[in-house]
């Protein structure tokens, strides 16, 4: 599933920069995920970094987009060779594998 961000956003700006996808944007009052771009981190860390970085707790999964690892790799995978990366799937990329 995508993670998406709750209204109780403070708009500290702390997620933003931790996304290594780009999804990540201030809304009209909230900052916001795009979940076309949202990976969940998978294939970068085995953490969700937003989730990670956000000092009130408000980037958690979006009940509403349900989607598996792999899925969610393919979708990193296209966005990174946008940008000329290449990524693995493995335990330390993919919080799916996280013990």
């Amino acid at each position: 599933m995508a993670t998406t961000i709750t209204e109780e956003c403070i708009s500290c700006g702390a997620c933003e920069g931790e996304c290594p996808n780009d999804a990540i944007s201030l809304g009209e009052d909230v900052f916001v995920i795009d979940p076309d771009l949202c990976s969940e981190c998978v294939g970068h860390h085995d953490t969700q970094m937003c989730a990670e970085a956000c000092p009130v707790d408000v980037c958690v999964d979006d009940p509403e987009r349900r989607e598996s690892e792999e899925i969610l790799f393919e979708r990193a995978r296209k966005i990174a060779a946008d940008k000329g990366e290449s990524l693995e799937l493995n335990d330390s990329t993919s919080h799916f594998r996280a013990a």
